[in-house]
């Protein structure tokens, strides 16, 4: 880590936390010097400072060369030396940005998914911004960027990073980082960062050498659990905290989505989540603009999104797998692994079929919250009480990442079921009382795949990942030969957007419906507020409708292929959208086409 020393800047402090070295060497390069022992284990240096380029790395007690562990430019690869950065260096132009929705902050809002990557054929931060006004016009409030920590090889999805400090140099490195956030903000668009802490990547990740960071105490999907509770874990702590609270102050990001909560484990008082949660706002009320954290959790319980002072661990909202796999269930039919419950008629609701499921989730959050899940074999989560918990600590989504990317082929929901049934789909979550998400692509249903791709230089490493991910699948049916190769650049290259979709027709007409229903979000007060207690959902299962109440307003959704005529509670007033834009609106009752929805206000 380098630092700015105080008065002139002739030199610049470069520092290391290794409390078990005995020796520690900063290797520029063409030399090595001994650094200084400081205090609780951290050794220092004073480096030239200056404009130019300068290269370093860390030996251990005569070892080889490692990476800075808070490095935060790595252009030679992870396995390469640090290089420096000064994050002061950029201009920015934000000075009056206040957070996206005019201070409101990401509750609410519309958030869009994108994989820097594969958001364009060159993969940068830079080709990037070439398609914010895209996003602008769609309606969206904050983007949200897949991680960008340093990972081995020049394409991936991020969660292999080892370096949480860095920018992947393949994507531009941390400049290009600071550039692409000021210039979401000039447009109005707030930025959400994801970020890993519950892991590290199996190439580069050097972190052991240096210190306790990870604990036997705990075992996680990945191996040992970083370290919050073990002796060390002061410093680990304040190594991720540090690491947040940069990403907002030296760039302005407005928002991190953590991933995987569930495995951030932590025995202590306070848990991780709680100290990061109050020094976020503390750095907020400094700066004068919202800070969310954004939490994935796999364990459905608000205790997440309640406040550190009731109890909670403090984040301003998290993701709700269960409103995906009811929406998937309802329009797919997919029953599979953790589908099976959302079909309903089962232990996890008796009472009713999946459009009951969906119902639940569109009024109640979650489906487990305490019933018994099969999947988990076991009761699962708990549940949200309406009357002090907004519905939009949560969000809602029809697709991410994770449920396009983790299927064998990367197939889209788009692919399998026809636009009318995505444009219920869409109505459903984009208006409903939830924090509303869009994975990139989705909003004209782009016919590219998200597969799953890796750029491991090591053989063994690569080769692991091919058997793993065939061997993963083949379990489930799938032949060899019909699971992409994650290291083949083909199949990185099979998920890049094709952008030139947008201006054909069909391709537009789902984009245009997208558009129109985030405006709706935007412009009518009953579709604005996430008070839970509002909602109320009717369904027929066997005639296979749905309509979602809020306020005067009423989403009409026709699950089924034949036309069919819904009931409603109240008379039609007017038509404020549909999918076919032929709906016969007589007294109250909304006739439809197979596979359409409308949103009428009633009178």
């Amino acid at each position: 880590m380098s630092e700015p020393t105080s008065g002139p800047r002739s030199t610049e402090r470069i520092t290391v936390w290794a409390p078990q070295a005995g020796q520690v060497e900063v290797d520029l390069g063409a030399d090595r010097h001994p650094m200084h022992r400081a205090e609780d284990g951290w050794w220092a240096f004073e480096a030239p400072s200056g404009d130019e380029p300068l290269d370093y790395a860390f030996c251990l007690d005569g070892g080889n060369p490692l990476p800075d562990p808070r490095t935060a430019w790595q252009p030679q690869g992870v396995h390469g030396p640090s290089r420096r950065f000064d994050a002061a260096a950029h201009q920015w132009q934000d000075a009056a940005w206040r957070g996206p929705r005019e201070g409101a902050g990401v509750p609410g809002g519309v958030i869009y998914e994108l994989h820097v990557g594969t958001f364009t054929p060159e993969g940068t931060l830079e080709a990037a911004e070439g398609h914010l006004e895209h996003l602008v016009a769609l309606g969206v409030d904050v983007v949200e960027v897949m991680p960008v920590a340093a990972f081995g090889g020049t394409h991936g999805w991020g969660y292999d990073g080892v370096a949480p400090y860095a920018v992947q140099h393949s994507y531009g490195g941390p400049a290009a980082f600071q550039r692409f956030v000021d210039a979401c903000h000039a447009r109005g668009l707030g930025v959400c960062l994801d970020v890993v802490y519950n892991h590290l990547g199996p190439t580069g990740n050097y972190l052991s050498s240096f210190g306790p960071y990870f604990t036997d105490r705990h075992t996680t999907p990945w191996g040992p659990a970083l370290n919050f509770d073990a002796p060390g874990s002061p410093q680990v702590r304040r190594w991720v905290i540090d690491n947040a609270l940069r990403w907002f102050r030296e760039f302005h990001v407005d928002a991190l989505r953590l991933d995987a909560v569930h495995e951030l484990r932590d025995d202590s008082t306070p848990h991780i989540l709680e100290q990061l949660s109050q020094e976020v706002a503390a750095l907020a009320a400094e700066l004068g603009r919202p800070l969310d954290l954004v939490a994935e959790c796999d364990l459905n319980d608000p205790v997440m999104v309640t406040p550190v002072a009731a109890g909670g661990r403090g984040m301003t909202a998290q993701w709700d797998d269960d409103i995906h796999h009811a929406l998937h269930v309802a329009l797919t039919g997919e029953t599979s692994g953790y589908y099976a419950d959302f079909a309903g008629h089962n232990e996890a609701l008796p009472e009713g079929g999946a459009l009951a499921v969906l119902a639940k989730t569109l009024t109640s959050v979650f489906l487990h919250d305490g019933r018994y899940s099969t999947f988990r074999r076991s009761r699962w989560g708990a549940p949200v009480d309406p009357t002090t918990t907004s519905g939009h600590r949560f969000l809602a989504y029809l697709q991410t990442h994770d449920q396009v990317g983790n299927r064998a082929t990367g197939d889209r929901i788009g692919h399998t079921i026809t636009a009318g049934q995505q444009a219920v789909g869409a109505a459903l979550y984009l208006l409903s009382p939830y924090t509303a998400m869009i994975f990139m692509g989705e909003e004209w249903r782009a016919s590219s795949p998200f597969q799953f791709f890796t750029s491991f230089e090591e053989e063994e490493l690569a080769q692991a990942v091919r058997e793993g991910r065939r061997g993963e699948f083949a379990a489930h049916g799938w032949a060899e030969q019909d699971v992409p190769d994650p290291q083949d650049p083909a199949t990185r290259d099979a998920s890049v957007l094709r952008w030139a979709e947008v201006c054909d027709p069909e391709h537009a007409r789902t984009l245009d419906f997208y558009r129109r229903l985030v405006e709706l979000r935007r412009s009518e007060p009953d579709l604005a507020t996430g008070d839970l207690e509002t909602v109320c959902v009717d369904v027929d299962e066997e005639a296979r409708w749905l309509v979602l109440r809020r306020g005067a307003l009423r989403v009409v959704a026709n699950f089924a292929d034949a036309p069919a005529t819904v009931p409603l509670d109240a008379p039609v007033g007017e038509v404020l959208a549909s999918w076919s834009g032929r709906p016969d609106a007589k007294g109250a009752a909304v006739s439809l086409a197979g596979h359409d929805v409308a949103v009428v206000r009633t009178a």
